[in-house]
């Protein structure tokens, strides 16, 4: 039997087909039922190690329910190993870091003590939305980006003058960290978002770099598309050429892809933490090589 087992969720079959591959560890498959009031019931496939088990599941709609299939797997997966590392490449409720509101759960701090209480003693996520919510898990943690994953292939594209855009100031330093690995200039634009609304605007004057370059629009994840839409529509009126997305985490709820075609972006590319037409991108070695 191998010392190492990667235990496959069901919806993220493709990443941990491929780190298995890459560990030359045994592959431990999930088949999932859901019921008629919305359970889940897993059954697995495969021989799990004694030694160590990798658990590969990404938390995204239906949130709640991957949430609990990957709860379930790392526990069954320590029932038989004695260490376990749980790979979630897309963690959800990691938006929910801290108390914004008075009254608001931290409900990453809740997730930090699921995890643990169900066995895992390592996490590893790829491009998590906010490093603080990692601290609400009491044990080892890494987070890895995808970022070089993404230069490489947007190197592979014939771009005129490309300018790495942020769609707004809080994706700055993913802008920055871009624009180094692709040797090209960034903005920043300044979005302001109603909290209570969700509702977004584009305030911004750094647009002289804008005309006649191509442009590559950085953001760890698109949900509705709104932000990216309005980033779009704003750069489209400073006389741009094409507008490309690069995106970790394609989620694309209520048609946002359709959306954010109709808003003038040539190509919307991301990676395959969540499987989508979008997702062309692997990170596969990247998380890999967080393991070893």
């Amino acid at each position: 039997m191998s010392k190492l087992s990667v235990i496959s969720g069901k919806l993220s079959e493709d990443i941990a087909k491929r780190l298995s591959k890459k560990l030359k560890a045994n592959l431990v498959k999930s088949e999932v039922r859901i019921f008629p009031d919305g359970e889940s019931k897993i059954t697995l496939s495969g021989n799990i190690s004694k030694r160590k088990s990798i658990v590969v599941q990404s938390i995204y709609p239906p949130v709640d329910t991957n949430l609990v299939q990957a709860l379930s797997l790392i526990s069954k997966a320590k029932e038989v190993s004695s260490k376990v590392t749980a790979v979630i490449p897309y963690m959800g409720y990691a938006r929910q870091d801290r108390e914004f509101l008075p009254g608001e759960i931290v409900t990453m701090k809740v997730l930090g003590k699921l995890f643990k209480a169900a066995g895992a003693s390592k996490i590893i996520t790829v491009d998590i939305h906010s490093m603080v919510g990692l601290k609400h898990f009491n044990m080892k943690s890494k987070n890895v980006t995808a970022i070089p994953d993404l230069v490489k292939y947007f190197k592979k594209l014939s771009l005129k003058n490309p300018l790495i855009v942020s769609p707004d100031q809080g994706g700055k330093d993913r802008a920055k960290e871009f624009a180094k690995e692709f040797d090209s200039e960034y903005i920043s634009l300044e979005k302001k978002r109603d909290r209570k609304t969700g509702k977004v605007q584009i305030k911004t004057k750094n647009t002289d770099k804008v005309a006649d370059r191509d442009l590559i629009l950085v953001d760890d994840m698109i949900s509705t598309g709104e932000s990216i839409i309005k980033a779009t529509q704003f750069l489209k009126k400073q006389k741009c050429k094409r507008v490309y997305v690069a995106c970790t985490h394609a989620l694309l709820m209520n048609d946002a892809e359709k959306k954010i075609r109709k808003a003038g972006v040539t190509k919307i590319v991301c990676t395959n933490t969540i499987p989508s037409k979008t997702s062309i991108v692997d990170v596969s070695n990247t998380i890999a090589q967080a393991i070893m």
